[in-house]
């Protein structure tokens, strides 16, 4: 069976001169960061030392300024301009890490069909996040097919409606929220021919600066001056449960600067903060502690796949529920910050899990 992995990839130019591909320089950078001395770095991406020398020379003279600052006692460093390029091949990966998945996992279903003739696949379709990423992870090892799509919360669930998938993850808040937010799916749900699988438990929140210097404490800081918000994309869970959040709270999405941004992942709103280009965002816990940041928790939510009732007796849904069910499943989530795997794997009705709003 094909596996087929895509990475980001970008080059920068100025006027005329010839592009400086940037994946050895930021490897180095990256590793010099870590390390704090070139030839240390060097060595540990496989490059020669005088090779890392002529690369760092070629950035800097494309930039016009200096990637390295070598302090007497405290080795070498990394300039404001080198951390900025780091942050933003960050930014890159986090933005385009589930296209690129989903891209992925579409080529391996075109090789592994033209190498074996059709065969029956696991159809995934789920809202990004990190324990959807480590099942996948799981899945991989245990040589399953399986055929990703990461899209919205609501796009999977009606995908599964017209049986485009086999399962389709989304998360519904605890609480006060968690009402109109079901009602969101169960239109494309239904309760006599669908059931759930219980993924996990998280933590949303809001991620801003370590130390938390603008002093946020709750949705209410958004709507201050010289608080620049990033949000996810129209149409996500996530933003979705914010809305609810503000609506509750009575403060209008116009008196937030920047409600109307967009990321695509938890992560690349963090890599945006990380980065300075905005104070705040709201997203699940994981990816604040991933990059560094502060989080205010601010409600907690559970994250299912929807799937047929009747396919539950399929073998590889079988062995994926197994995966789920499995000790060693359970110990990868519950190691996600922000996570809690107590009920991962537990199959439920729409009833069993949303009680009168998950219909009869």
């Amino acid at each position: 069976m094909y596996k087929v992995k895509v990475n980001p990839h970008w080059e920068i130019t100025r006027d005329a001169e010839l592009p400086l591909d940037t994946a050895a320089l930021l490897g180095l950078l990256t590793s010099i960061q870590n390390t704090g001395s070139i030839s240390q770095a060097a060595q540990a991406v496989g490059l020669s030392y005088r090779y890392a020398w002529g690369l760092l020379r070629d950035g800097e003279k494309l930039f016009g300024d200096t990637l390295m600052d070598k302090g007497r006692g405290r080795g070498t460093t990394l300039t404001p301009l080198a951390e900025k390029l780091i942050w933003a091949d960050r930014r890159v990966a986090a933005r385009l890490s589930p296209i690129l998945e989903s891209l992925s996992s579409e080529l391996e279903r075109e090789l592994n069909k033209t190498a074996a003739g059709k065969s029956k696949t696991v159809r995934l379709h789920a809202s990004h996040g990190f324990a959807v990423a480590a099942l996948l992870n799981a899945i991989n090892d245990a040589k399953l097919p399986i055929e990703l799509r990461y899209r919205n919360s609501t796009d999977a669930v009606a995908a599964l409606s017209r049986r485009e998938c086999d399962l389709a993850g989304f998360h519904v808040p605890l609480g006060d929220f968690e009402r109109p937010a079901v009602a969101l799916y169960t239109r494309w749900l239904n309760p006599k021919t669908h059931c759930l699988i219980h993924l996990a438990v998280r933590n949303q929140g809001l991620f801003v600066a370590p130390g938390n210097p603008k002093g946020i404490r709750g949705l209410h800081d958004l709507t201050r001056n010289g608080v620049r918000f990033v949000n996810r994309q129209v149409g996500s869970g996530t933003r979705m449960l914010l809305e609810l959040m503000l609506a509750g709270a009575s403060l209008s999405p116009n008196d937030i600067d920047g409600f109307e941004s967009a990321e695509f992942t938890h992560s690349a709103v963090a890599a945006y903060i990380a980065s300075g280009m905005a104070e705040v965002g709201f997203g699940v816990q994981t990816a604040a502690q991933r990059f560094g940041l502060d989080f205010i928790p601010l409600v907690r939510e559970r994250y299912f796949f929807a799937l047929p009732v009747a396919a539950l007796d399929d073998p590889l849904i079988q062995q994926v529920i197994g995966i789920l069910q499995s000790a060693s499943f359970r110990e990868v989530v519950n190691g996600l910050a922000g996570y809690d795997a107590s009920d991962t794997g537990k199959i439920l009705s729409l009833a069993d899990a949303f009680g009168s709003a998950g219909g009869n």
